[in-house]
């Protein structure tokens, strides 16, 4: 699918928010202790505006998905891979992997390691960070408030 990757903007924050709101309803999340809740979700062009936080749009004639990269809580030199998501139609054509391509290159800058948080009903999702050397742990790492997210991943960077 060809897409453009770029930066979030203001006029984006609303179609990234309804993109992660409606894919947390296909997988269940919906609930506390996830990213549903989380206060910052339609603020992004505000939250992700430094170098060693950033979040990145796919477009093509809409937005399509989206990652973000910041500072894990409580971990120095680790970042987290913050809300990835790709409306359906996006997902299995390469969006993806542009997307997550591009902040883990960005993250190499500034951090040591990349730490995740997804659930265990997203099967394919978990496929896809083990394609990219995310090895599974058994405990949470940092403090991101997501405490329902039921499996952990973390990959060196350097």
């Amino acid at each position: 699918m060809n897409c453009i990757i770029r930066e979030i903007q203001a006029k984006d924050n609303a179609a990234i928010e309804q993109i992660i709101r409606s894919c947390l309803l296909e997988f269940d999340g919906n609930r506390e202790g996830t990213a549903w809740h989380d206060p910052d979700l339609g603020r992004f062009s505000e939250i992700y505006n430094t170098e060693e936080q950033k979040y990145w749009v796919a477009e093509t004639d809409k937005i399509i998905g989206g990652v973000g990269i910041g500072p894990l809580p409580g971990a120095d030199g680790v970042c987290e891979l913050q809300k990835m998501y790709c409306i359906p139609e996006a997902r299995g054509t390469g969006v993806s992997h542009k997307l997550i391509e591009i902040a883990l290159e960005h993250a190499k800058k500034y951090y040591s390691s990349c730490y995740l948080e997804t659930f265990g009903n997203m099967l394919a999702a978990q496929r896809f960070y083990e394609k990219y050397g995310f090895a599974r742990i058994d405990k949470p790492l940092g403090n991101t408030g997501h405490y329902a997210c039921d499996v952990l991943y973390i990959k060196e960077l350097r």
